[in-house]
């Protein structure tokens, strides 16, 4: 598994070992901790690109499977640095995938994101958008997407792509949760802002042609997202064929929405200011997820908002007294 140590890969370590599976984490801690990952698992430093090491690994570990989880996630930042996302995305993918068909790897899973569906408007978006991403950032994981089907087609190898929305939230038994403290989430920053942490946080955009001007997203539990991964993972080992599916709950809230939530669980009335857009938001991404509910049989069981900012609040307590 590659990016093992941050933020959604720490939670698939977890799920993994829990279940007795024998995980080998590649990360180069970048943004991630090795505090993070569970010790059940074997973890290496190293880059996710480096092909000789890959290789090395699979042969010594007897992987038969790659989660790939490593890589740059901040849309704005993209749109000010876009090489950084074509080599942390697209080129260090590429690599991964030249060495899991050099040793014989059979599944592969990617981790994709809805910002290849770009600026698709306010009706939710199936696997059959268009896609159109509008920045470097969802441009990089569309390639990545492209690269995966046409290696597939050519070698012995089926992959699974998830399309994330919004994720959000931490172990329900606090084990992990979103640990980086310049982390750009909505629901991370308003919980800095109600426990202190920061002196408030921005809106950017209230002029969206959205209910109430401000950009409407689809979040899900971090620990439901993982679920969806190790159920495609079983169904590519059963001979599954190879698939591309979002995972979202396919309801989505508003930035003022999220905030009153926060306020209102964590019982702080913490300071807004309302800034400009920033470059590359769409102003609505919300998730059409059948297919992963039929294809994978995969039944959320966190779909709630409350939830999602309550358990993200406790992290942060947790980072508090931990930092100390």
């Amino acid at each position: 598994m590659t990016g093992g140590a941050g933020y959604i890969g720490s939670h698939m370590v977890l799920r993994l070992c829990d279940a007795g599976e024998r995980v080998v984490v590649l990360d180069n801690f970048s943004t991630g901790f090795d505090w993070a990952v569970d010790q059940r698992a074997s973890l290496v430093e190293g880059n996710a690109g480096d092909i000789d090491l890959v290789s090395r690994l699979v042969a010594t570990s007897g992987i038969t499977a790659i989660i790939h989880f490593a890589g740059s996630i901040v849309v704005p930042e993209s749109v000010v640095d876009p090489l950084k996302y074509y080599a942390n995305n697209t080129a260090t993918s590429r690599n991964l995938i030249e060495a899991a068909v050099r040793s014989g790897v059979r599944h592969f899973i990617f981790s994709s994101t809805a910002a290849v569906y770009g600026n698709a408007g306010l009706a939710p978006v199936g696997e059959d958008n268009p896609l159109a991403p509008i920045s470097p950032y969802g441009r990089s994981k569309l390639m990545t997407e492209l690269m995966l089907a046409d290696v597939a087609a050519a070698h012995p190898l089926s992959y699974g792509v998830l399309r994330y929305f919004n994720v959000a939230g931490a172990d329900p038994k606090r084990r992990s949760g979103q640990s980086s403290p310049t982390a750009t989430h909505l629901i991370k920053v308003a919980a800095q802002a109600a426990l202190g942490q920061r002196p408030g946080m921005g809106i950017f955009g209230t002029d969206f042609p959205t209910p109430d001007g401000t950009g409407v997203r689809d979040y899900i539990h971090v620990t439901d997202l993982v679920e969806a991964h190790a159920l495609l993972l079983d169904y590519l080992r059963a001979g599954g064929r190879s698939q591309t599916m979002n995972c979202g709950y396919g309801r989505g809230y508003s930035v003022r929405e999220v905030i009153g939530t926060v306020r209102k669980v964590s019982g702080v009335d913490f300071r807004v200011t309302e800034e400009a857009r920033r470059a590359g938001d769409p102003a609505s991404i919300v998730a059409r997820a059948e297919k992963v509910r039929e294809v994978l049989g995969w039944t959320p069981a966190h779909d709630d908002l409350t939830e999602i900012v309550d358990a993200a609040l406790g992290w942060e307590r947790y980072l508090a007294t931990r930092n100390r």
